[in-house]
């Protein structure tokens, strides 16, 4: 599972990251609408009328955006 301090240096340094949970579900952040619970290692996210909280071990894998990035 990604590591909980990683994803949470990814959005410092990038405003957005996209994680991928056990469940197969993707799932982008922006750091003006979410925090981290250091505490419980959750991630609270704010969707407007709903919160979302999700335990960082549920993440299996994490990637951000990159305009022109290609895979080959």
């Amino acid at each position: 599972m990604a590591n909980y301090e990683n994803i949470k240096k990814c959005l410092e340094q990038n405003g957005e990251v996209m994680i991928r949970l056990d469940s197969n579900e993707s799932i982008e952040l922006h750091k003006h609408n979410m925090k981290f619970s250091d505490s419980s290692e959750e991630i609270k996210v704010d969707a407007g009328t709903e919160t979302f909280w999700i335990s960082a071990d549920k993440v299996s894998c994490y990637w951000i955006h990159k305009e022109g990035f290609s895979k080959e």
